[in-house]
């Protein structure tokens, strides 16, 4: 009898697993069939059908921040218009939160996306922040979404507290047939984690990097369909600054940043705000991209052209590198021997100290560069930089 009623016992619990899954189901059916009509109602399908291939797809990944979200979104509107052709409009919202949803369908530029995940978490390592791990979820889920259902070539992911410059579009525009030919670039991002006012001058100026940068990005479909199987658990951003993702491949940078990240509050907690964040310069000019030869950017050509840059600059040693650097006209060069040396350095003129797989942020074959007083520029140069620039060691 007491066999009978185990067996009885767990045979409920299966029917009650049953069910729960069977609803979990029913919900994602429901809003995948009210995705497919957002579609059809928004004319997605009737840009297709007219052959007017997207340059990207760009996706507002949200989750429970509606006035952030308006925030964003009313930023992209504010340049969407001349070239929504070229850049559907998505949002993609993690979770069941009615005021974001009820804002995101009120844009009818906007293709509205959700995506439920009931599974529970399990982190690694306790006293994790959970959040994370349903952030890479949502990432995987979205961008699966839209290179394998919807067939876009790239995609361009926003987070729900970004506001963009006047020229974004056409920025990312410029830089897609340079990510599409050259198999040595992974992302274009439209970030500088050094972009603070004091830093930076030229909103023309762009830079290969072996950090990625995040914060407003462009990938391929070919690049997704290599990352999205190995996707992690969490912490999806510092995983793809790990060399065995990258694979030693770089990321394009804009000196001036093309978004400008005003989320104090959210899952990192304001990590940074107020030292790095907040004093971040949005690109103001509209620059004529169209104009402008990119190709210096391949990987060839760019490699001469930085080590001329380096090369050129005066070498300064010794202590007291912020008043050298203020009395010397003309571009300059620190050498740092290794990480402790380097954040030093950094910590005295402020830009960022923090390295990941042996990678400093913004970095090129070991160099970081930033604007100092004006159009002056720093570099900070590594222990093996002046041999993989082809430079001859001073």
């Amino acid at each position: 009898m007491r066999l009978l009623i185990d067996q009885i016992s767990i045979q409920q619990g299966k029917l009650v697993s049953l069910e729960e899954e069977k609803r979990h189901k029913d919900e994602e059916c429901a809003q995948l069939k009210a995705l497919v009509r957002e579609l059809e109602r928004k004319g997605l399908n009737s840009l297709i059908k007219n052959n007017k291939v997207p340059v990207a797809a760009v996706v507002i990944m949200a989750c429970n921040r509606r006035d952030y979200l308006e925030r964003t979104v009313e930023s992209i509107l504010k340049y969407h218009s001349p070239v929504a052709s070229k850049f559907p409009l998505f949002i993609s919202q993690d979770g069941t939160n009615q005021a974001v949803k009820d804002k995101a369908l009120s844009y009818n530029q906007i293709t509205y996306m959700q995506h439920l995940d009931f599974e529970p978490v399990h982190p690694e390592r306790p006293g994790e922040i959970l959040a994370y791990y349903k952030i890479a979820r949502h990432y995987k889920w979205a961008l699966d979404a839209l290179f394998n259902k919807h067939n876009f070539n790239r995609v361009i992911i926003l987070e729900d507290d970004m506001e963009i410059a006047p020229d974004f579009f056409d920025y990312f525009e410029a830089t897609a047939s340079i990510l599409d030919k050259d198999e040595t670039i992974m992302a274009v991002s439209s970030w500088n984690d050094n972009g603070q006012v004091q830093f930076v001058h030229d909103s023309k100026t762009l830079y290969r990097s072996d950090f990625f940068p995040g914060l407003g990005w462009m990938l391929t479909k070919s690049i997704w369909n290599e990352l999205s199987p190995k996707w992690p658990k969490a912490y999806w951003d510092d995983w793809l600054r790990l060399k065995e993702v990258h694979q030693d491949r770089q990321f394009i940078r804009p000196e001036i940043c093309r978004t400008y990240n005003f989320g104090e509050h959210g899952s990192s907690m304001g990590q940074f705000f107020k030292q790095y964040l907040e004093s971040i310069k949005l690109n103001d000019a509209r620059i004529d991209w169209k104009s402008m030869d990119l190709s210096y950017l391949m990987e060839d050509k760019f490699l001469n052209h930085f080590a001329k840059l380096v090369s050129d600059a005066k070498l300064v040693t010794g202590p007291d590198f912020v008043l050298k650097a203020s009395n010397i006209n003309g571009d300059i060069k620190i050498k740092y021997r290794d990480q402790q040396e380097f954040e030093i350095v950094a910590r005295q003129f402020g830009i960022f100290e923090e390295w990941k797989d042996g990678i400093p942020r913004t970095s090129y074959k070991g160099v970081v560069v930033f604007r100092y007083k004006s159009p002056k520029r720093i570099f900070l140069v590594g222990p093996n930089s002046l041999q993989q620039l082809g430079i001859k060691d001073l």
